[in-house]
């Protein structure tokens, strides 16, 4: 990888894996606070639930008996902790890394984000990366649009499987999938004139020129400015057709979005969305 370059600091790693959580309330990760609660800050095992892995591991981190973690495994300690970039880039640097790798980075989703994301859990949400990476879900989106944060390589962007995957067209009404393919080509060229020759933005166009026909022709339009609708219409494999609004938080420092689903009160749509929340909760329960 080339990207192991310092020393393993192990007891520093361990004091600011302490120190940070410490400073985390149960309320700053969306969860109740007891009633007897003597702990400072989250249990162990309350972070290790927020990492997805042991409370052992994670006591052993903290304890400097632990051999150097992956990357991978940093970067979901930086998630679960609700470390800012600069937190996570030093805790690359304890573990012996000299910075997180580019695509890790990008995956980070800031904390103010997180908290907005832990008060919305009953509701139909989504944070995205800069090229479409879905890196966080409710359980009430998954059930709308299907588990999204489980790719790799090439195929974690939305745009990528929009013109590689069939299967990713499935859920969008067919009168809407010409227009989607054009803005996805048109806010893929404005991420590349913005970011510039050698970037992924840039990397996934040619490699989308290559790989689909039908994005090469679009490419050659050169439109720009397109925009999503705030309105979009799903097809759903178990409810039928949603009509559905769709509001957009950017957060700019990370280029990352926040997509919110909502239906008229009322409408069929809104019947609809309300049964997917449940699904979606029962399902993830189920997992």
């Amino acid at each position: 990888m080339g990207h192991i370059g310092h020393t393993f600091d192990r007891s520093s790693l361990g004091a600011f894996l302490r120190t940070r959580r410490a400073a985390l309330q149960p309320e700053d990760v969306g969860l109740p606070r007891g009633q007897r609660r003597r702990a400072v800050g989250l249990r162990r095992e309350e972070v290790s639930e927020l990492c997805t892995m042991s409370a052992d591991y994670f006591a052993r981190l903290e304890r400097g008996d632990r051999p150097q973690p992956s990357e991978q495994m940093l970067a979901a300690i930086a998630r679960g902790l609700r470390l800012t970039p600069d937190e996570r880039d030093h805790l690359f640097l304890l573990a012996g890394y000299r910075t997180a790798r580019r695509d890790l980075r990008r995956q980070h989703v800031s904390p103010g984000l997180m908290r907005v994301m832990d008060g919305l859990a009953g509701t139909t949400a989504q944070v995205m990366g800069p090229l479409g990476e879905t890196l966080l879900q409710t359980p009430s989106a998954v059930a709308l649009l299907g588990e999204q944060t489980q790719y790799t390589g090439n195929a974690r962007s939305a745009t990528y499987r929009w013109f590689t995957d069939p299967a990713a067209r499935e859920r969008y009404h067919p009168l809407k999938r010409d227009a989607n393919s054009r803005i996805n080509v048109a806010q893929l060229r404005a991420a590349v004139t913005r970011d510039g020759p050698g970037s992924p933005a840039a990397d996934l166009a040619d490699i989308l020129g290559r790989a689909s026909d039908e994005f090469a022709r679009l490419w050659d339009r050169h439109e720009v400015g397109l925009r999503w609708s705030e309105t979009k219409r799903f097809v759903h494999p178990e409810v039928g057709r949603l009509d559905l609004y769709c509001q957009l938080l950017l957060e700019p420092d990370q280029g990352q979005s926040l997509l919110i689903f909502t239906a008229t009160p009322g409408t069929e749509s809104h019947e609809k969305l309300a049964l997917l929340t449940v699904l979606g909760t029962a399902q993830f329960a189920a997992d």
